[in-house]
């Protein structure tokens, strides 16, 4: 053995020594999720219950730390900068990491370079929701109608530009071989208000946070974008059923740290994810949300996150993500 690989091999034991102690003394102070979109939304509820059962495990405070705007981007940025220290962690749909990136074109940070996959957590399906005063009451109804429309003269909302219920909305149109206008919001609940209200007449919202409303009567479901009915939602049938095949699309929670984290640092906070999400009470909990739980390892998420960027670089060549949106700015605010 040379001096240079004796040194390369010093080095390489010296940084697996380190990770090791890191993880084995990790945490020892409080830790923080952030998340780029407004409070109330699926993904804020879904990291602010991981944020209080690992807070429970570790014996330290974790803070779900809410930072919307540029699609999810802003808190990504943050993140990134970071210190990979496990302390400052992302839990984030597509959005920022997947769609933004390929939608922008430029992103303050390389998503495929600048985080460490921890896990994929769970996903959630889609819901399509109109105002009750909407004259399609299927999805059937919609399609026919929409065909007889003029071009953009259908506005539906969603949580913002670049999500994944934008996404869902945009691959409808494309499917259907017709245009509507996207009206982009801060959050899902800005969003649900406006529907309700009736300022804007259709949606695609995350089942579990648009579920109520139809359950209640102030909206009504059209499709579930999954492949499969949703227990929560068993009346409301698929966009597949509808006789759009192979149709399907659903919002998936990540958690990513800063690029540079110890693997066994990832590994344990994966692990650690892992534990609290099949705890009775928890998976009660993200299960009753609609969230199907997953918590694969660092390397299945980092290859699964791969291939969705992938994925989502080619999809935006074939949908309208880049165009037709109105500035809520100019809308009457809601009630």
């Amino acid at each position: 053995m040379n001096i240079r690989h004796l040194a390369l091999a010093v080095m390489s034991a010296l940084a697996l020594g380190s990770a090791g102690a890191e993880a084995q003394t990790f945490p020892s102070k409080a830790g923080r999720i952030v998340v780029g979109f407004a409070p109330g939304g699926n993904t804020d509820l879904v990291a602010r219950i991981t944020a209080q059962k690992l807070g429970e495990l570790w014996g330290q405070t974790v803070i779900t730390d809410n930072r919307p705007g540029a699609s999810g981007m802003i808190a990504g940025e943050i993140v990134a900068k970071a210190a990979p220290d496990g302390y400052t962690l992302l839990l984030t749909p597509q959005t920022s990491i997947a769609v933004a990136p390929a939608l922008y074109g430029k992103a303050p940070y390389d998503p495929a370079k600048d985080f460490t996959p921890i896990t994929l957590a769970g996903s959630s399906p889609l819901l399509m929701v109109v105002h009750p005063s909407f004259p399609a009451k299927t999805l059937s109804e919609f399609m026919a109608l929409a065909k007889k429309s003029k071009a953009n003269s259908l506005t539906f909302g969603s949580g913002g530009i670049g999500s994944s219920p934008h996404m869902a909305g945009e691959l409808l149109a494309a499917t259907l071989g017709i245009k509507m206008n996207h009206v982009p919001y801060k959050g899902e609940n800005p969003a649900l208000t406006d529907t309700v209200g009736g300022q804007i007449p259709i949606m695609f919202g995350n089942l579990p946070v648009a579920v109520p409303f139809v359950q209640s009567g102030k909206l009504r479901g059209l499709a579930n974008t999954a492949s499969t009915r949703s227990p929560l939602a068993p009346t409301i049938p698929t966009v597949a059923e509808s006789g759009i095949r192979d149709f399907s699309i659903a919002t998936w929670s990540a958690v990513l740290g800063p690029a540079g984290m110890p693997a066994e640092l990832a590994a344990r906070i994966q692990r650690d994810i892992k534990r609290v999400y099949n705890q009775p009470e928890t998976r009660d909990r993200l299960v009753g949300m609609g969230v199907d739980i997953i918590c694969d390892t660092p390397e299945e998420f980092g290859a699964f996150l791969r291939n969705e960027i992938t994925r989502y670089a080619r999809d935006r060549k074939s949908t309208r993500l880049n165009s037709s949106h109105t500035d809520i700015s100019r809308m009457p605010s809601s009630a």
